[in-house]
């Protein structure tokens, strides 16, 4: 283990007391910030090559940032498994082993990321021929990825180490890690878009340096600040493999499923052409933005669940699932009025026509509804993922990608083309939505039947040893 840097201020867990619905509104808003300015420098970078006045250029962005989206699903799962562990031996005031499995999550993050990048690298125009990427688009989101690809450890590197000042409650910091990555982007986008006039290989470049500084600037506040990481060592590395699998894993499988689906989307709405593409491509681009603070919230509840799950406090448990859920919906509500109305302003800065214009109008007239229910997904997610339940998010997840999405999308292409693919990538994960929520309150219906005794670092190990006790199952397995 590493020695405690001077002038580090290690705190105790800082979710464990107070008011449940404080501890998410804090998290939540400081990650809406930081998550809503990255989805909104994106959503400007589609932007700006939306004024070059080629549907080409758009449609290329959106094969890439379809692919790109596989890759960050990899590294958001790791970081799912890093910050809930991190955050159940914080709330247990195990802080060593907090450190220690900083310092092995960092090393299996570069491990993963790292490895899909290698072996995927050499099948990039492969990747966007089978999503539908033909001509001069093709050609354009493959630069995009030569790009852009090679840096996803970085990326990774920056998704773990804000996920790990979530867990210790650092909310601010945390939101200034993904500022700093949006502030990047603004300022380079459009100097290198536009001024300099490198086009879609602009906004890849700016891409790559918002990386590096992200990474940079939370590397040293978790370093400097928290003392958070201890030096990695073979043997701690290997010894956590263990419970980071447990959890990454089926996280990993989960946040792959949605870049799954929309990938089937995006090859069955491609035979409408390039105007539904890029209709397709805004409205991608748009919901990180509108809902930016449903994925925020799933991440913010996370570490408030994950520290009292840890501390015991099972009641608070179930009080922040409810909390969380009660804020997804007045959300939602409101991002839906606010859509509907400025939907006009939207098709025409985007110089949306045809069918790109047609599905746009419908997701913000109606579609965008269905995210009540995406809302209770999210939600569900955080729960399964810091119980100790990750198997259940992906099924939840990939039966969404799957008999959610395929039948829907096919049959809504057959009777009313490009829109009715859209109406059915919405519609069909309704029912996923409602059953990941209310098997979510089963889960945490059933917490406390035995609290835990034991200290936290060899219930973690009788935990994924497979020799917990039918009590500890019904805690947190």
């Amino acid at each position: 283990m590493s020695t405690p840097v001077a002038g580090a201020s290690p705190q105790k867990a800082r979710f464990v007391t107070g008011s449940t619905m404080r501890h998410v509104l804090v998290m939540a808003a400081a990650g809406s910030a930081g998550l809503v300015a990255i989805f909104v420098v994106d959503f400007l970078n589609l932007f700006y090559i939306s004024l070059l006045d080629d549907t080409s250029l758009t449609a290329a962005v959106g094969y890439a940032s379809a692919l790109i989206y596989f890759y960050t699903s990899l590294t958001i799962g790791v970081m799912i498994a890093s910050t809930a562990l991190v955050a159940r031996a914080l709330g247990a005031e195990d802080r060593p082993y907090a450190r220690e499995m900083a310092g092995s999550a960092i090393v299996w993050m570069i491990i993963v990321s790292g490895g899909a990048t290698l072996a995927t690298m050499p099948f990039v125009n492969e990747q966007l021929t089978l999503i539908g990427a033909t001509g001069e688009a093709h050609s354009v989101a493959a630069v995009f990825m030569w790009i852009v690809l090679p840096t996803t450890p970085l990326l990774g590197l920056g998704m773990c180490f804000t996920g790990l000042l979530r867990a210790v409650g650092d909310a601010r910091r945390s939101m200034y890690t993904t500022l700093a990555y949006g502030v990047v982007i603004m300022i380079l986008d459009p100097l290198l878009i536009l001024g300099l006039d490198l086009g879609v290989p602009g906004a890849a470049i700016a891409s790559v340096i918002a990386r590096v500084a992200m990474v940079g600037y939370a590397l040293r506040i978790l370093i400097v600040k928290h003392d958070l990481i201890a030096r990695p060592t073979v043997a701690h590395v290997m010894r956590d493999f263990r419970p980071l699998a447990r959890i990454g894993i089926p996280a990993i499988l989960t946040n792959i499923a949605t870049p799954v689906g929309n990938g089937y989307a995006t090859a069955v709405i491609a035979p409408f052409g390039d105007q539904a593409i890029a209709g397709w491509t805004v409205i991608s681009r748009l919901i990180p933005v509108a809902f930016g603070g449903l994925f925020a919230l799933s991440g913010a509840v996370g570490p408030v669940l994950a520290q009292n799950f840890g501390a015991g406090a099972y009641d608070r448990v179930r009080s922040s699932l409810n909390n969380a859920v009660t804020i997804s919906t007045i959300y939602v509500v409101a991002v839906c009025a606010i859509l509907f109305a400025i939907q006009s302003w939207i098709v025409s800065g985007f110089r949306l026509t045809g069918d790109g214009a047609s599905l746009f109008e419908d997701f913000s007239t109606y579609l965008a509804l269905t995210f009540v229910f995406a809302g209770g997904l999210y939600v569900a997610n955080a729960a399964f993922n810091n119980l100790g339940h990750a198997k259940l998010s992906t099924l939840f997840n990939w039966g969404r990608a799957t008999v959610g999405t395929v039948p829907f999308v096919l049959l809504g292409a057959h009777f009313h083309g490009a829109q009715g693919a859209l109406a059915g990538f919405f519609i069909g994960g309704i029912p996923f939505g409602i059953g990941a929520l209310y098997v979510a309150y089963r889960v945490t219906g059933r917490l406390g039947d035995e609290r835990p005794t034991r200290s936290f670092r060899n219930a973690m190990a009788d935990w994924f040893g497979g020799t917990r006790a039918r009590g500890d199952s019904a805690a947190g397995g």
